[in-house]
């Protein structure tokens, strides 16, 4: 027969560092609501901003995108995760009017968190030139997708000497590679 081990406090303790919760007998993975919510659609990320969710459309799906975006706003509007629909739909291999189909295995990559041509840098914490300058060796490789996209979120928070590095990389990046 088998015997039931007891959780001890310093299991929930490990658990609770690996980033997991325990849920009756079950072990499960913790993840943050604003994540499991996450809008996937353009049309739900700029709600009520349609002459913005037209332009962005419009240039995925007449393949006129442009090297770098700038997305502003206060906290909370959106614009890291209007990043992210935008990189997916850069690289669905199955596009429904501008909008990501959700479904190919691009877009099902992206929404795992798995996605190799979806680059996030935090630049309020790494914000130092080696950082900008291990970002542009990156640049250069290719990707399995079509397009690989990097993420500057914070990107205010850069010092000077990161920004120097970073402009010339910026102003002209390899074909492949979209800044946002």
């Amino acid at each position: 027969s088998r015997t039931k081990r007891r959780v001890t406090v310093s299991d929930e303790r490990r658990l609770e560092r690996s980033g997991s919760t325990r849920l009756g007998s079950q072990t499960m993975a913790y993840e943050a609501l604003y994540r499991r919510y996450r809008p996937s659609r353009f049309q739900d990320a700029f709600f009520g901003q349609d002459h913005v969710v037209a332009a962005l459309r419009n240039a995925i799906e007449g393949d006129r995108v442009g090297h770098a975006y700038l997305f502003s706003g206060p906290r909370g509007t959106g614009k890291t995760t209007s990043a992210r629909i935008l990189a997916k739909a850069l690289n669905c291999t199955d596009l429904r009017g501008g909008e990501p189909c959700n479904e190919c295995d691009s877009c099902l990559a992206f929404q795992a968190g798995g996605s190799y041509d979806l680059h996030e840098l935090d630049a309020a914490s790494n914000n130092g030139v080696d950082a900008m300058r291990d970002l542009i060796g990156k640049v250069a490789l290719g990707s399995p997708g079509r397009t690989k996209v990097y993420i500057l979120d914070e990107v205010h928070m850069l010092s000077s000497g990161a920004e120097n590095a970073l402009l010339k990389t910026l102003e002209e990046p390899p074909p492949h590679v979209v800044f946002v």
